[in-house]
């Protein structure tokens, strides 16, 4: 089996959902598995101090999660038209990665949820894209031959999964959603075995 890497920071709880879902994408692709990793938040607290774990959850990632995956999902809720501070503290954190070029060649994706409806969606999603260009990898979006992409009134875009979660972060993935996050997760499936 080859892992899919679902890599994912949330706050409130819908990124997380979202992740569940591209996960079940992940899987649907025979011979493929999903490998759900969050990152912890950046705090003023020393790291040396914290959790290594996480109280609830998937575990934290690792640069070793990176090496070993055969492809990327990235999630991150909106910070600003931009990926939230513990993804991208994260991602500075591979540099040995780039220098190995163990990231090459694999294809990578992301999703992201947001406040509003125009919140920043499109944005957050190229600002997750950029590292992973710099690290030599295949950026996989959402084509319009998923039917979702042209009926959804709420999150989807063809850079990737989306969802609008509202102002308190209550607003419960749509079918549509659902459905365009698993399409994300599975795509990436595919396309791992096609560059393997």
């Amino acid at each position: 089996m080859a892992d899919i890497l679902v890599l994912y920071y949330s706050s409130g709880g819908s990124v997380a959902q979202m992740a569940q879902h591209v996960a079940r994408g992940v899987e649907e692709v025979s011979g493929m598995q999903a490998r759900v990793r969050t990152v912890p938040r950046v705090s003023a607290v020393c790291e040396a101090v914290e959790d290594s774990i996480p109280a609830a959850g998937p575990p934290y990632a690792t640069p070793e999660d990176l090496k070993q995956c055969a492809g990327l999902i990235l999630g991150s809720p909106t910070r600003f038209g931009n990926m939230a501070a513990p993804l991208k503290y994260f991602l500075d954190g591979t540099g040995g990665l780039w220098l190995s070029g163990a990231l090459t060649g694999k294809p990578a994706a992301a999703f992201t949820s947001t406040a509003s409806l125009h919140g920043g969606q499109e944005t957050t999603l190229v600002s997750m894209m950029l590292p992973l260009l710099h690290h030599g990898m295949v950026i996989v979006g959402l084509p319009y031959s998923e039917p979702d992409l042209t009926t959804t009134s709420s999150g989807g875009t063809p850079y990737g999964a989306s969802h609008w979660a509202g102002q308190d972060d209550k607003r419960p993935l749509s079918e549509e959603e659902k459905r365009l996050c698993r399409a994300l997760g599975k795509r990436i499936a595919e396309m791992a075995q096609r560059l393997q």
